[in-house]
């Protein structure tokens, strides 16, 4: 820092130094003298000598130019104080070794006290708990006053007081004491060795299984047996981590949706603004796509929504090639959870159809690809099916391309139904722990297969699906083009036959509102809409590659979706356009396929499964849900008979 220091010349006022005179004359004159020369002195202060500036003999003369020199000074945080020469001893080297680092701080003033000041929190605290005590102090005064002025008597007479004691006798202390033996005592030692440790592992896991089975196996009575409950229960959720499940899922979940915060906002309030100038058009809008990483090398083969949870869907995995039917998986997403399934079953053989029941949508139906069908239990810990066909009990020998849950029997039994790759159709019944089949009808050969092989030669089913109005009617797909109409309760033949394709027909579904229409798809890039009453198509639709899935909106008997080889969505309203989708839209990669398709039963979206084991959810934009405008003082009729005469007043049309 340079500090500009000059040497200064002090220039003092003349004066004369006067020695004290006796006489009075003398220091008047002297008086007089200082106010001409302008002496200082203060009112009031007469008798201090006056202030002289004296220029001391060695004082040197500077120039000009030496004055207006500037002299650089530097200031240094290094305390010369400080000793330099400080060793440690060092235990790593073992030996002393120099501090390079000194503490440079030197303290001028230090005082330790209790003063807080007020304006911090400590402060306001104390001034607080101050003004409490104050307020308590008084209002315990005033108490006090009102009951001495309430109890307080007047004595007759101030000085009549006699002081009474008395004394007690005091109870002897004892020492009460008693000897025993002393513990036993032994010693012990041992080494725990790699082997001894997992032995311990070993037996500790299979006492926590022998207290699962009990668990399992007792029958515990409601009233009688519920202390015995509770300690079965406490013995075994004491040793188990997995009582932190349940808080980590929903932390995960909250976690997941603070990270995908805008696509849930986009699922719960975005809508296109745009498809006011689009006309008739729509788009459709990418939300979650969801994948597990040991999914890999796996398609999607199958989808369905739980009826009960609609944030929750089933994923079926495995694969349409013979090569490729080792293993498989069983997925179950929720949408508040993208990240990760909320349930994984791992299967032996591939996953073909999933279907989850209607009432208990903890039941889930199976099929695989080795012709087995099998019932898992989503509220079951174990990874095991609690239903599974084998040889012995009439398993299908293909692969199983759908199951269907049906109404209990009068038993009060659960059942379901599935077609094979080997042309039955079957029905399945819970019995206790195990599955009982009766088959129902077996599909009939094609005309090309000699009449000595159609009862060897099987023609394979792709796909099944049950009215919604008579549950006894069902529509069977086959691999030959065919559509197949028939009845639970008349198994002799089938009530109808339809040519629908030239090629394998990948989906049919029954209309979900008009009783009398359906919709199918094949490998010949149609898709045709039937009425049950007429063998020919009332409206078919080119889409200029192979389909492989078709669905139905459940809000509209008029919407329906249809994906294709190419990667493309396609959505149509017959009532808005007869003739050309109102969106196609590609939503995967050129060299990825679409397999399946499913509407969400109440929101507004769909799912798309493709070949590589993801699945995309996507939005669907207002145009593609349009609804009749509601005129002013005009409520429009609402439910199934509006969609079903919105349907019938299409039929009518092309009759």
């Amino acid at each position: 820092m340079s500090v500009p220091h000059k040497v200064g010349t002090v220039k003092s006022k003349q004066a004369t130094n006067v020695k004290a005179p006796v006489a009075k004359v003398v220091k008047a004159a002297g008086k007089k003298k200082d106010e001409e020369e302008a002496t200082d002195t203060a009112e009031g202060e007469e008798w201090m000598p006056g202030k002289t500036l004296v220029k001391p003999p060695d004082q040197l003369d500077l120039t000009e130019e030496e004055l207006n020199e500037e002299i650089t000074r530097v200031l240094t945080a290094n305390n010369p104080n400080a000793p330099q020469n400080v060793v440690r001893y060092g235990f790593k080297e073992g030996c002393y070794k120099p501090i390079i680092f000194v503490d440079q701080m030197a303290i001028h003033f230090e005082l330790e006290g209790n003063l807080v000041h007020k304006e911090s929190d400590e402060g306001r605290r104390l001034m607080a708990k101050q003004a409490e005590r104050e307020e308590g102090t008084g209002a315990e005064k005033l108490d006090n006053v009102a009951k001495a002025g309430e109890k307080e008597r007047k004595l007759t007479n101030q000085f009549n007081f006699n002081e009474r004691a008395s004394q007690t006798l005091n109870n002897p202390p004892r020492d009460i004491s008693c000897q025993t033996e002393p513990p036993p005592r032994a010693n012990f030692s041992a080494t725990a060795n790699q082997w001894e440790i997992y032995d311990f592992y070993v037996e500790e896991l299979k006492r926590r299984e022998k207290s699962k089975e009990k668990q399992e196996g007792q029958v515990l009575n409601k009233e009688e047996d519920k202390s015995k409950k509770k300690i079965i229960q406490a013995e075994t959720q004491s040793d188990d981590i997995t009582q932190l499940a349940h808080a980590a899922k929903i932390i995960e979940r909250m976690v997941n949706q603070n990270i995908f915060d805008e696509v849930a906002q986009d699922f719960m309030y975005f809508e296109d603004a745009a498809d006011e100038f689009r006309g008739e058009k729509g788009t459709l809008l990418p939300l979650w796509k969801l994948q597990y990483d040991k999914a890999k090398g796996l398609s999607v083969t199958a989808l369905c929504w739980n009826p009960k949870y609609n944030d929750l869907f089933a994923v079926g995995l495995g694969s349409y090639e013979f090569t490729q039917e080792e293993r498989g998986m069983l997925l179950f997403y929720t949408l508040k959870n993208s990240s990760y399934p909320e349930f994984i079953f791992n299967t032996t053989s591939g996953v073909m159809c999933v279907d989850i029941h209607e009432q208990l949508s903890y039941l889930v139906a199976v099929g695989l690809h080795d012709g087995c069908v099998a019932v898992y239990n989503l509220k079951k810990k174990s990874d095991q099916p609690v239903y599974n066909s084998t040889a012995s009990s009439g398993k299908h020998r293909g692969a199983v391309m759908q199951v269907k849950w049906q109404k209990d029997d009068l038993d009060s039994n659960h059942n379901f139904i599935s077609v094979s790759a080997d042309g039955r159709v079957v029905s399945w019944t819970l019995v206790k722990h195990e599955l009982v089949f009766t088959d129902i009808i077996k599909l009939p050969a094609t005309d090309k297969v000699p009449d000595d092989l159609k009862d060897v030669i099987a023609t394979a089913g792709t796909s099944l699906d049950f009215h919604k109005q008579k549950d006894h009617h069902f529509l069977v797909a086959t691999e030959a083009g065919k559509i197949h109409k028939g009845s639970k309760y008349y198994s002799s033949k089938f009530l109808e036959t339809y040519d629908a394709h030239f090629m394998t027909v990948s989906r049919v579904r029954w209309n979900p509102f008009h009783p009398n229409v359906f919709i199918s798809c094949g490998w010949d890039w149609m898709v045709k809409i039937w009425d049950q009453t007429i063998k020919s198509p009332i409206f078919t639709f080119e889409l200029k590659t192979s389909v492989t899935d078709v669905a139905w909106a459940p809000y509209s008997s008029t919407i329906f979706a249809a994906i294709t080889n190419d990667g493309k969505v396609h959505v149509f309203d017959l009532s808005i356009n007869k003739y050309e989708a109102l969106c196609q839209q590609k939503v995967v990669s050129k060299k990825t396929r679409l397999l399946h398709i499913e509407f969400n039963p109440v929101n507004p979206i769909i799912i798309v499964g493709d070949d590589r084991g993801h699945v995309i959810s996507l939005k669907l934009s207002p145009n593609l849900r349009k609804k009749p405008k509601e005129k002013k003082g005009q409520e429009l009729p609402k439910g199934p008979e509006v969609e079903i005469a919105k349907m019938e007043q299409l039929l009518s049309s092309l009759r």
